[in-house]
C-alpha cells in the first residue's frame, strides 16, 4: 500500500507538474489575445448580468437560469482551496504567490468564457427535456472525436467521487471533530442526508439550493475576512509591499516562513490559483449548459465572473487576512515550525477576532465551501456519467453518490486524496486541446452577438 501512495503520489507531480500549469496559463493567455481582452473590457457588463439583471427568459430552452448556473459552478469552486489552498500557497511561496493567483485568474476569466460559449452551444436536449453539456459534448461535436470527449467524461466522473466528495466531506468530519468535538460518523450520516436531500432532486433542486445558500456563505466570509483586516489596519500598507514586492523578489525567511524563490512563489501562485477557480479544467461548463438561454455569448459572460469572484474577490480576502495580521511569520510554539493550510488561516483570523471566534469562523467557512462544493460537483459527475452510459444511470449515482459521502467522512484518505488530485488534474488535458482547437468557433460566436459578424 505505501508503494501505491508513493506511486499515485509522484504521478500526482507529474500531471500537476510544470507543463499542465504552463498549458492551463497559456491557454487564458491565447485566448484573451484572441478575443481582445474581453474580461477586461466587459468585466463590469458581466458583473451586472450576472448578480444585477439576474433575469432570463424561462422560455428558453434549459433547466435552470444564469444566476443559478453561476451559483451551481460557484458552489464547486469556492471550496476549501479558497482557505487553505490560499495559506498553502503564501505559506510555501510568500505574499508574492497572491500576485501570481491574480494573474492566473484574470487570464483564467477568458478561459471560463470560451468554456461557457462552446458548452451552450454544443448541448443537446435530452428525451426528457433537460439539457446536456460540457467539454465531452463539444469535443465530440465540435470536433468530431469520441474517443477524446469519452476520456474527459471518465476522468470527470472518477474525480467527482475524489476531490468532489470523499475529500470533501472528509474536510467537514474533520473541521467538525476539531472544532465541536462532533464524532466523524455523526457528521458522515448528517452530510449524507443533507447531500441526498438536495441532489435526488436533480439540477434545479441543486440550482435552487446553491442559489439561495452560496451567496449568503461568501458574504458571511468576505464580511468576516474585511473585519479583521481592517481591526488589523496597521498590517494593511504590508498587503500591498508584500504582495507586489515578493511577486518578483525573494522572500527572505524570518519567524515561521523559511523563504522563497521567485520560481517557487510563481509556482505555488499558479498552482493553487488554479486549483481554487478550476479555469480550464471542464468543470464549470458542465453547469453552463443547463442555462436557460438561446445566446452562448450571454451564458460566458456571466461564467467568467465566477473565477473573478472565487480568485479575485474571496482568495484575494483570506490573503489579505494572513498578511495584515501577520500570521504567515509566525511560529507555531508546539512545534516551533510556521503554520500552513487552514491551520494558518485560523491563525490569522484568531489574531484578529475576540476568543476562539476567528476559529470556528474558519471552522463553518471550510464546512460550507465543503459541502456547497459537494453538491455543485454532484451535478458534473452526474452528467459525466450520463454521457458514458445513458440517463438509466442516473438515479443510481445519486444514491451511491451519498453513500460515498458517508464514507468519506468516517475514512483515512491520503491515497483518494493522490488518486482525486491525478484525475481532476487529467481533466485538463482534452478539455485545453477543445479549447483550442475550437477557439475559432469562440471568436466567432463573440463577434456575432457584440459586432453582428
Amino acid at each position: 500500500m505505501e508503494n501505491f501512495q508513493t506511486f499515485i503520489t509522484e504521478l500526482g507531480n507529474l500531471v500537476w507538474g510544470t507543463p499542465l500549469l504552463i498549458l492551463l496559463v497559456g491557454t487564458g493567455i491565447f485566448l484573451t489575445f484572441r478575443l481582445r481582452g474581453l474580461q477586461f473590457r466587459g468585466l463590469w457588463h458581466s458583473l451586472w448580468l450576472a448578480l444585477v439583471k439576474r433575469k432570463e427568459d424561462s422560455a428558453e430552452a434549459g433547466d435552470i437560469t444564469h444566476f443559478q448556473a453561476l451559483m451551481t459552478a460557484l458552489a464547486a469552486t469556492v471550496g476549501t482551496g479558497n482557505i487553505a489552498g490560499v495559506a498553502t500557497a503564501i505559506a510555501s511561496g510568500g505574499p508574492g504567490a497572491l500576485f501570481w493567483m491574480w494573474v492566473t485568474g484574470l487570464f483564467g476569466m477568458a478561459t471560463k468564457y470560451a468554456e461557457a460559449v462552446l458548452a451552450v452551444k454544443y448541448r443537446v436536449q435530452e428525451a426528457d427535456g433537460s439539457m446536456s453539456g460540457g467539454p465531452m459534448y463539444y469535443i465530440s461535436r465540435g470536433l468530431g472525436w469520441n474517443w477524446l470527449g469519452t476520456l474527459f467524461a471518465i476522468f470527470a466522473s472518477i474525480a467527482a467521487f475524489g476531490i468532489g466528495n470523499m475529500v470533501q466531506s472528509n474536510s467537514v468530519a474533520d473541521a467538525m471533530q476539531s472544532s465541536f468535538g462532533v464524532p466523524t460518523w455523526l457528521t458522515g450520516v448528517v452530510l449524507a442526508v443533507a447531500t441526498a436531500a438536495v441532489i435526488l432532486g436533480g439540477i434545479k433542486s441543486i440550482a435552487r439550493v446553491t442559489s439561495f445558500f452560496v451567496p449568503i456563505m461568501i458574504v458571511f466570509y468576505m464580511i468576516a475576512a474585511i473585519i479583521v483586516v481592517l481591526i488589523n489596519y496597521n498590517g494593511i500598507p504590508d498587503i500591498v509591499i508584500y504582495v507586489f514586492k515578493d511577486a518578483f523578489t525573494p522572500s527572505a525567511a524570518f519567524g515561521g516562513f523559511l523563504g522563497a524563490t521567485v520560481r517557487e512563489t510563481i509556482r505555488f501562485g499558479v498552482a493553487r490559483g488554479v486549483f481554487s477557480n478550476e479555469s480550464g479544467l471542464g468543470s464549470s461548463p458542465i453547469a453552463a449548459a443547463a442555462a436557460q438561454t438561446k445566446n452562448p455569448v450571454t451564458q460566458a459572460l456571466v461564467s467568467m465572473t465566477q473565477t473573478f469572484i472565487d480568485t479575485i474577490v474571496v482568495c484575494s480576502l483570506t490573503g489579505f487576512v494572513i498578511i495584515a495580521s501577520g500570521a504567515w511569520h509566525i511560529t507555531d510554539p508546539a512545534t516551533g515550525a510556521g503554520y500552513t493550510g487552514a491551520q494558518l488561516t485560523t491563525r490569522a483570523f484568531s489574531i484578529g477576532l475576540p476568543g476562539n471566534s476567528g476559529g470556528i469562523i474558519v471552522a463553518l467557512g471550510l464546512i460550507l465551501f465543503a459541502y456547497s462544493t459537494i453538491l455543485g460537483w454532484s451535478y458534473y459527475g452526474e452528467k459525466s456519467l450520463e454521457y458514458l452510459l445513458g440517463p438509466k444511470s442516473v438515479k443510481p449515482y445519486r444514491l451511491l453518490f451519498c453513500v460515498f459521502v458517508f464514507v468519506g467522512a468516517v475514512s483515512h484518505l491520503q491515497v483518494v486524496w493522490s488518486i482525486a488530485d491525478v484525475f481532476n488534474g487529467l481533466m485538463a488535458f482534452p478539455n485545453l486541446v477543445g479549447l483550442l482547437m475550437l477557439s475559432g468557433v469562440v471568436v466567432a460566436e463573440t463577434n456575432k452577438h457584440f459586432y453582428n459578424k
